[in-house]
């Protein structure tokens, strides 16, 4: 049987040398990267594509053909439409052991970096707080998913990777093989993803509490609740109608700006005003996500999740209000930000433990260190300092990265 393996061509090198003749489950796997990795019903291992420790990671489960196949297009198409979901490699069919003996289909994708399991996040000292924003990010996932059509069917934490983003959690689809795509969404549709989010959330938070995990009072059942009143939240204000104020000039504004708050861009919205009443109607048509993550790369040139965007502009619109005294464009302060701000508190992190915290992530942290030393020292401490302690006392004790560094 011939070893068959379709997928991005750019990536086909470096998936061909891994070890397809085993098992997957006695594949070798850095303890770094298995930490990292979460509970599935497959076979599933981290690898990366060489044994050079700056290589590229790759997640492989094993699964039938159908499966296979039917997930890596799924996610092509979730890939095509901007969806936070993993990226697709590769799928490999016609795998045989040293005997001949036919070994599954595996399917590929690339690891998202700086992300998180989980049981990962939760393995700690676990606060309300956290358990909060994982759950408003998985609402938030779920939202953008129907948006685009997207049944996914086995919405769970589970099938969730988690990335730090500012105060809170980007949320990311790391496994579609139930899901499908529809013209649109009914209703009916909606509400069944949202049952089975409720059921199984509840379920490994239920696990998490018996493993004594989680923080005392907390209530399993409460918190998946939560993220079905969160996805209420949000698809009610990206679906329906609002009646506005008549007598308040920058109500519209006011409505535009709540759904930038949630991270949505309006790109087409229906206003009408009632003949009787002028009462205004405001009903958004057309939403696309990321408006603050699309405003920081067309304005500073970065790429960020959304809240650290979100946290990133703000610093640059204050640096830009209290620097621009001669009415420079946008663009050019800007650039005099990155050089003078974000690029030299970033490299003031030593070089051994670089690439523990996402850039963006890293720059919203010091920016709260700046905010907590200030108040203990009654002082605006800078953000020199505010860097330095972070770099002692903060980042010693982080790895978002997944790599092991020997801090010297």
């Amino acid at each position: 049987m011939a070893l068959r393996i379709t997928g991005l061509g750019e990536e086909i090198a470096a998936v061909t040398g891994l070890p397809w003749h085993l098992p997957l489950e006695e594949w070798p796997e850095d303890p770094a990267l298995a930490e990292k990795r979460g509970i599935s019903r497959h076979v599933v291992r981290l690898v990366r594509a060489s044994n050079d420790p700056d290589a590229e990671v790759y997640a492989v489960k094993e699964t039938v053909s159908e499966f296979a196949n039917r997930e890596y297009k799924i996610l092509r198409e979730l890939s095509h439409l901007n969806a936070p979901c993993v990226e697709q490699v590769a799928v490999v069919e016609g795998r045989v052991d040293a005997h001949g003996e036919e070994l599954p289909c595996a399917i590929v994708t690339r690891f998202l970096p700086y992300s998180l399991p989980y049981r990962v996040l939760l393995s700690g000292a676990v606060t309300a707080h956290e358990i909060t924003t994982m759950a408003s990010a998985l609402a938030l996932l779920l939202v953008r998913l129907h948006l685009l059509g997207f049944w996914w069917g086995d919405c769970s934490l589970s099938n969730t990777l988690f990335r730090r983003d500012a105060e809170g959690f980007a949320a990311y689809l790391v496994d579609a093989e139930t899901g499908e795509f529809q013209k649109t969404l009914s209703d009916g549709q909606r509400e069944h993803d949202l049952e089975i989010v409720h059921f199984n959330v509840a379920a490994e938070l239920e696990d998490l509490s018996l493993s004594g995990v989680l923080y005392p009072g907390m209530e399993p059942v409460r918190a998946a609740e939560a993220v079905i009143r969160r996805y209420r939240r949000i698809w009610a204000a990206l679906k329906e109608r609002q009646l506005l104020d008549p007598k308040d000039r920058h109500a519209v504004e006011g409505a535009m700006r709540q759904l930038h708050d949630l991270g949505f861009a309006v790109e087409e919205v229906a206003i009408t005003i009632d003949g009787d009443t002028q009462m205004i109607s405001f009903q958004p048509k057309l939403v696309a996500a990321g408006y603050h993550t699309q405003r920081l790369r067309e304005v500073v040139g970065l790429d960020a999740e959304e809240l650290q965007a979100k946290r990133l502009l703000a610093s640059f619109d204050r640096y830009n209000a209290r620097e621009n005294k001669l009415g420079l464009p946008i663009q050019e302060m800007a650039k005099q930000w990155i050089s003078e701000v974000f690029e030299p508190v970033i490299n003031r992190v030593p070089d051994h433990m670089r690439g523990r915290v996402e850039r963006a992530q890293m720059f919203h942290e010091i920016l709260e260190n700046r905010w907590y030393l200030s108040e203990k020292a009654g002082y605006d401490v800078g953000l020199e300092v505010a860097a330095d302690d972070y770099c002692t006392e903060i980042l010693p004790l982080r790895r978002d990265s997944g790599v092991d560094i020997v801090i010297q």
